[in-house]
């Protein structure tokens, strides 16, 4: 029995990159993929380690685990495959079907599970297929509405006491959403004063253990020029600017209102210009997502903030277009597994 516990990569949509992207990692970053698994199907895992290599070329041992802690005896450069049941075959390269999202629903589900029983360290999410997951008749419309779910239930409380945030995080910034997969008119009507304190909070006590001190949170307007005064817009006077007040009031460290145009080049981090938050807090989905993937989705990486359990994954989806070709990049997904392995060993301490 190793000492450390192991991290849990999900195998995503069959038909997707998920499994040549998990098949890279382990080709080329043996060192940061010790100790992981993919929790899936053999067979899907083989097609993606066989699409990495051109003809003639030597194909990434796939070796079979009986159980998490196994993955740490697995030789460098392997591929561990811990086999699910009932896992359908892999579905046809690009193609959306019902069966390659139950199987990646399959794989999240018993992820989440072994992650709240304790049984392994942190779990890292390979992209899957909304629209799959939807033909397969998951009811959720993403990954963490999925984990949301199961922490719920495991911890026997309603949904709506576990509540989530995404955040997204790169080398030079990072953000979290107010909202997450709704409509964007659904998107203004959760700008209220008590979802931008739960935000708040979930957002600070996440910073807080990641940073190990107080985190500086920058909040984003909701209207061009964060309203101008109440003449773009009220929601900054009345909803936003009486949230940072009262999170100041907490203890926390939040400044804004600010312009959302501008507020995102204040917090990057780079070279020669320390950004002035470690986060920005945004209102809605696109307005925190674009900024993070015009620098690039190699680097991007999806973190769960507020579940019982560590959880990332790569900031890029199924690319449908390319699968199976072994040219998709899997830097998204290793820079996925070096933050869950930061993660999981912060919430020890």
């Amino acid at each position: 029995m190793h000492e450390k516990k192991a991290i849990a990569i999900t195998q995503g949509d069959s038909a997707g990159i998920g499994p040549e992207i998990i098949a890279k990692a382990f080709r080329d970053q043996p060192a940061l993929l010790q100790g992981c698994f993919v929790a899936g199907d053999l067979a899907t895992m083989r097609r993606g380690a066989q699409a990495i290599f051109k003809d003639g070329e030597t194909h990434l041992p796939v070796a079979v685990i009986a159980s998490p802690d196994e993955a740490w005896e697995v030789p460098s450069r392997c591929l561990p495959v811990l086999q699910l049941p009932d896992m359908p075959a892999p579905a046809p390269w690009g193609r959306i079907t019902a069966d390659a999202g139950r199987a990646a629903a399959s794989s999240v589900q018993w992820a989440a599970r072994a992650a709240l029983r304790g049984d392994i360290a942190a779990l890292v999410t390979a992209p899957l297929h909304k629209e799959a997951l939807h033909m397969a008749g998951v009811n959720y419309p993403g990954h963490t509405e999925l984990l949301q779910a199961e922490a719920a239930q495991h911890a026997g409380v309603p949904l709506e006491q576990m509540p989530v945030r995404m955040m997204l995080a790169n080398q030079e910034l990072r953000t979290v959403l107010v909202s997450i997969h709704v409509s964007l008119r659904q998107a203004l009507e959760a700008v209220t004063l008590d979802n931008l304190m739960q935000t708040l909070r979930i957002t600070h006590g996440a910073l807080h253990r990641i940073l190990g001190r107080t985190p500086r949170i920058g909040v984003a307007g909701l209207n061009p020029h964060a309203g101008e005064g109440g003449l773009f817009g009220s929601e900054e006077v009345e909803i936003i600017a009486p949230a940072v007040a009262l999170a100041r009031a907490e203890g926390m460290d939040a400044q804004g209102p600010f312009a959302p145009d501008t507020i995102f080049m204040r917090a990057r981090d780079v070279e020669g210009h320390v950004g002035e938050f470690d986060v920005v807090l945004a209102m809605y989905h696109d307005q925190g997502l674009i900024p993070i993937k015009y620098f690039g989705v190699e680097q991007g990486v999806n973190v769960t903030l507020g579940l019982p359990l560590v959880r990332t994954s790569p900031d890029h989806g199924t690319a449908f277009d390319i699968a199976g070709q072994g040219i998709a990049d899997a830097s998204s997904l290793i820079e996925a597994v070096r933050m869950a392995r930061s993660l999981s060993q912060a919430s020890l301490c």
